[in-house]
Parts: C-alpha cells; sequence; structure tokens
C-alpha cells in the first residue's frame, strides 16, 4: 500500500472540486492508498474486484454506522439474504414500470420552471433540483409533500450531519436516525390501520420466502429510501448544471441536438461521480492489486477515481457527451448496485431535455465560488442567471 502523504487529499476541499487530477495522482501510487479512516481503493480493476466479492469485502451494517438501529435495507445485507430483498424490490423499480412515470415528471419539470423562469434567475437547489426528486420519489412512497422539509431536516442530520468532531458528528446522526425510524414507526401504524395503494402498504403485505416483512426490515427499507430518494438525483443535478453552465460549447451540444441527452447524461454520472466513495469491510485477509488489506479494515470504495481511470475508460480525462461505449460504475456494481438507477436515469434524462428545451442560456452568477462537499459530489449553492448573460 502507498504510504499516507495522499491521506489529507481525501478530506480537501479544494480537491473536492476537482477531483480527476487527484483520483489520477492516487492511481499513480497503487491500487490501494492510505485515507483518513482506512485504505483507499483508487484502481478500477481493484475497485471492480471489491465491489463483485461481497464475501470479501462486506457491506453490512459494521461498514457504515450512520446511527440507526436496524441495518438499510438491501444494501446492509449481503448474500445469501440479501437475494431475498432485491427480489422483492428489483420489479418496483424496473425500468418499464419507471417508464411509466415519464409523463408526470415531465409535467412536473416543467411546472417547476414555470415558477422561476420569468425572473429571469433561479437558486438551481432550492427551486429545481431539490423538488423535483423528491417530490417524485414522496408521490411513489405515498408521502405528503407537506413532509418535506422535515425529510430533508432528517436526511441532512444523516448525510452532512453537525459536530466539530467525530462523537459530535456521531450523536447529530443517532438523534436524526431516531427521528426517521419515529416517523416510519408511526405512518406505519396507520397504514396498518388504513391500507392505501402505495409502496409503503405494499410492504406491509409483502412476503420474503413466505414471510411478511418484520417491522425493523420495513424501516431499514425506508431508511435508506429516504437517503437515496431525497439526494443522489439532486446532487447529480446540480453538478451537471454546474459543469454545462462552465463549459458553453457541451451546453450546446445538448441544445442543438437533444439526442445525445442519453449519452450526456452517462458521460456527466461518471465524470461528476455523485457518491464518490462507498465503505466496506474486509472479511479476511486479502492481496487486493499487490495491497494487503486486512480482517476487519474498514476501506473506502473510490468510485469517482474507478471511473475517470485510463486503464479502463478510453479519453477518461476528457468529457465527451456523444461517448457510446461507457461502463462507469457511478451507480456502483456488484449486487449491491443502486436499487434506483432507472429512475435516476430516467429522471436526469427528462430534466435536461426539458431544462434546455426552455432554458437553452444560462450562467452561473459572477462572484459566485461552488463549494462542493467531499463524499457525496454535491454543491452548497448554484445560483443561475437565465437567458445570455
Amino acid at each position: 500500500m502507498a504510504t499516507d502523504s495522499l491521506a489529507e487529499g481525501f478530506m480537501d476541499e479544494e480537491i473536492a472540486a476537482n477531483p480527476q487530477p487527484f483520483y489520477r495522482q492516487a492511481r499513480a501510487e497503487g491500487a490501494v492508498v492510505e485515507g483518513p479512516f482506512g485504505p483507499q481503493v483508487v484502481r478500477r480493476s481493484a475497485v471492480e474486484y471489491a465491489l463483485t466479492h461481497p464475501e470479501e469485502f462486506s457491506s453490512g451494517f459494521e461498514a457504515v454506522d450512520l446511527g440507526q438501529s436496524v441495518p438499510l435495507i438491501p444494501l446492509q445485507v449481503d448474500p445469501p439474504d440479501h437475494r431475498k430483498y432485491r427480489r422483492l424490490l428489483d420489479p418496483i423499480f424496473a425500468p418499464r414500470r419507471m417508464n411509466v412515470l415519464e409523463p408526470q415528471i415531465t409535467a412536473l419539470v416543467n411546472e417547476l420552471i414555470d415558477g422561476f423562469l420569468d425572473k429571469g434567475s433561479c437558486e438551481f437547489a432550492e427551486d429545481f433540483a431539490i423538488p423535483l426528486p423528491s417530490s417524485v420519489f414522496l408521490a411513489l412512497v405515498g408521502l405528503p409533500l407537506s413532509d418535506l422539509p422535515s425529510f430533508l431536516d432528517m436526511k441532512n442530520g444523516i448525510l452532512r450531519p453537525e459536530g466539530a468532531d467525530f462523537d459530535e458528528v456521531a450523536a447529530s446522526q443517532k438523534v436524526a436516525a431516531r427521528r426517521i425510524e419515529d416517523y416510519f414507526a408511526e405512518v406505519l401504524k396507520d397504514r396498518r390501520a388504513n391500507p392505501r395503494d402505495d409502496l409503503l402498504s405494499m410492504f406491509i403485505e409483502a412476503e420474503v420466502d413466505s414471510e411478511h416483512l418484520t417491522e425493523d426490515e420495513i424501516l431499514g427499507i425506508c431508511f435508506l429510501f429516504i437517503l437515496a430518494g431525497l439526494d443522489t438525483v439532486t446532487d447529480s443535478l446540480e453538478c451537471f448544471i454546474a459543469r454545462l453552465a462552465q463549459h458553453p460549447a457541451e451546453r450546446r451540444q445538448i441544445v442543438e441536438d437533444p439526442s445525445i441527452i442519453p449519452s450526456a447524461v452517462e458521460e456527466l454520472l461518471r465524470w461528476e461521480t455523485p457518491v464518490t466513495t462507498v465503505a466496506r469491510v474486509a472479511t479476511r485477509d486479502v492481496d487486493l492489486g499487490g495491497c494487503p488489506i486486512h480482517a476487519g479494515d474498514n476501506i473506502g470504495i473510490v468510485i469517482g477515481s474507478a471511473n475517470t481511470d485510463e486503464e479502463a475508460v478510453p479519453g477518461s480525462d476528457q468529457v465527451d457527451l456523444t461517448r457510446t461505449e461507457n461502463r462507469h460504475l457511478a451507480f456502483g456494481g456488484g449486487v449491491h448496485r443502486c436499487l434506483g438507477s432507472h429512475l435516476a436515469r430516467l429522471e436526469l434524462r427528462i430534466a435536461l431535455r426539458e431544462w434546455h428545451r426552455r432554458i437553452p442560456e444560462y450562467s452561473i452568477v459572477p462572484g459566485t465560488e461552488l463549494s462542493y462537499m467531499m463524499g457525496l459530489r454535491q454543491i452548497d449553492s448554484l445560483p443561475l442567471i437565465l437567458g445570455p448573460a
């Protein structure tokens, strides 16, 4: 394993804004380099191995402690138990079922644009990137849109907790986790008494291996839904539009030829990988890309680095919105590949299509310094001028 000379880079805010050169430097050091909280897997071949061997690199409860009392299902359950949950959940998010939502999502996108277009400006996150996927998610699950502020507060308490040190962060996450679990416990109590045509009622009635899901299992599914459904598409939208606002030639490609939008989404997912790193725990001693990993090690699998690895992606250091072969790992890999990837792709394609149809020109408000988050590639604020600069 390479020395810890790169470790601080994984927590550097300036590097978070432009991580690709840092990733290249890390890969030059080895397949695995030292990070602030343990080994970081950075080369594509080693990342793919770790993602596809859960028997050696577990995604179980101990991999990530977010303060919750139940495992996030199916993310924090490894095979063989993992398979029974995917058999239940995969059909819900299958492409055919998600594609039915296209008219609804298209209408929502245009409704949001109507709300700020005449002003000639917007705060992209607040006005568009947050409400779009959040509204779709809440409608899908069967929860009221009026609860969105509470959901966002709870979600941020997990993914962006307050605290000056590790103990304070952990305590903050635990408070937020308890709020999420208490909320869903009450909602599930109501659904048992008053069933509806929504996912929560379906989970109550569902059977896995001829047995109904337990309360803890449903809570684990709902907990993960909150984190994934209210965050990753928002983060991607922010980074996509920020990139296109700063690269007008790429923006014009989309405006002039909307048929490239599917490939543009895949390329921007590769370059602006929303979840840059996922956590695993080594279950036994293993050699990974020539680097020793020890049983019990907490490791980071740096998907953002794998997606820009020149050995796996030809021309990986350039953004090509018409790239035809794009085996990126933005949605992970192996058995724990993102459950909602089809819905995320649909939302991103529709958003880029309708946005650029109605707002072909836009720019970032002059003087704005974009602040990118570490771990999850997200921008704190993205104020835009709509129309010619």
